[in-house]
């Protein structure tokens, strides 16, 4: 009996351990954070900029949706979000430090475009970030803006 115990116990922590690996690789593909090769262009008013979309299953899901032009509308003096049309798969994390420039998804269905440096609290889904970022803030400007997203 205890012969058969042990067993069952030592089968249940094999399988439990697959799906452990299963899991911690399926996190690490979704916290992808290398770049695609894939370039975004981001135009707002007569701004051109171009980003690099990174890696993981949120920004594939974004490039389906592309083209898309969304009246962005400010926050906190910093960044500009908008709520998307539907949910995008995320693996939120805290970054501790945005970066000016940087595209993330807050939640699961709000593009956040970040135009300056700053320490979080929050998790966001990484999904790139704009190469050159000069005149991003004033060409972005106070209150909401027009933006359009489309892969170059």
């Amino acid at each position: 009996m205890k012969r058969l115990l042990f067993l069952a116990f030592l089968a249940v922590s094999l399988v439990s351990c697959a799906s452990s690996s299963k899991n911690t690789a399926t996190l690490a593909s979704n916290n992808n954070t290398n770049p695609t090769g894939s370039k975004l262009k981001i135009k707002i008013g007569n701004n051109s900029f171009t980003a690099i979309l990174y890696d993981n299953p949120t920004a594939t899901a974004l490039k389906s949706l592309l083209p898309l032009t969304l009246n962005m509308v400010e926050l906190n003096g910093n960044e500009k979000y908008v709520d998307l049309s539907r949910s995008l798969p995320t693996n939120a994390s805290n970054p501790g430090i945005i970066q000016n420039g940087e595209l993330m998804l807050y939640g699961s269905s709000t593009l956040v475009l970040f135009y300056k440096t700053f320490s979080t609290s929050y998790s966001y889904t990484k999904l790139g970030r704009i190469d050159d970022v000069t005149g991003l803030v004033a060409a972005l400007g106070a209150g909401s803006v027009s933006v359009t997203f489309e892969l170059e």
